[in-house]
């Protein structure tokens, strides 16, 4: 395999910075389907699949999120490697059998996360590593037979089941991501925290977040050897779906 195939569920409300930051930071071949639009793979016939943030609750009463469960769900079944960031994540757990609630409370800005110092999602990158958060839910229980990754005082920030990873932090976010998401908080938080927040936001903090990066090339790394293997999610009858 040269450049795995990967299908980007693309769960933003509104799709460009999802689009822009994962395009940038993910070298594969994307084929992306924005789920709030109703756009959904109609085949398996990947290498692995990323499922990205949205401003969505796995709970939420939203047309696409049922549909966005049961394809997913499916792809594991196969045995597709999959990656879920922040909502992802939850949503992952969600669908495997764990459990996410509301926090009460945000986390965000740059904050600090431990790993297990075990996983493949995870090689290279220090124990104690700086990350971008945003998210006021989190995965409070994990789903039967996953291993948790990594976590800070919030909570869980990865974890594994088979070749399902997710991630709570953002590792695809630039500067630009991380300024234009925490002033979207106004009126969900008190003006000082954002100030605070966007203080933060220096090249120097930016700089440190990068490390976090390599959960990507980890992954399509993962995905390279899983394929390699022998095991495939694909399904010989079915058909590619067009790109959005």
């Amino acid at each position: 395999m040269t450049r795995p195939r990967i299908a980007l569920l693309n769960a933003a409300h509104e799709a460009e910075g999802n689009r822009r930051n994962f395009r940038r930071e993910l070298d594969a071949d994307l084929t992306e389907f924005h789920l709030p639009s109703g756009q959904f793979p109609e085949t398996f016939e990947f290498d692995g699949c990323v499922v990205t943030g949205s401003r969505a609750s796995v709970y939420w009463d939203e047309e696409w999120i049922p549909p966005a469960k049961e394809w997913v769900g499916e792809a594991i079944d196969r045995g597709l490697p999959l990656l879920g960031v922040c909502y992802g994540h939850q949503l992952l757990a969600d669908v495997l059998g764990g459990t996410v609630e509301d926090m009460g409370e945000y986390e965000i800005g740059y904050r600090t996360v431990e790993h297990s110092g075990d996983s493949v999602l995870f090689d290279g990158i220090d124990t104690e590593f700086t990350v971008f958060t945003t998210h006021s839910d989190s995965v409070v229980e994990l789903p039967p037979g996953a291993e948790r990754l990594a976590a800070n005082d919030y909570g869980v920030h990865g974890f594994r089941k088979g070749p399902v990873f997710g991630v709570q932090f953002h590792p695809e976010y630039d500067m630009d991501a991380a300024a234009e998401v925490t002033k979207g908080k106004d009126g969900q938080l008190p003006e000082s925290r954002i100030q605070s927040v966007l203080d933060g936001i220096t090249p120097e903090n930016y700089d440190a977040a990068c490390e976090a990066k390599q959960v990507f090339d980890n992954f399509l790394a993962f995905v390279a050897e899983h394929d390699a293997g022998g095991a495939t999610g694909a399904a010989a009858d079915d058909t590619v779906a067009a790109d959005d």
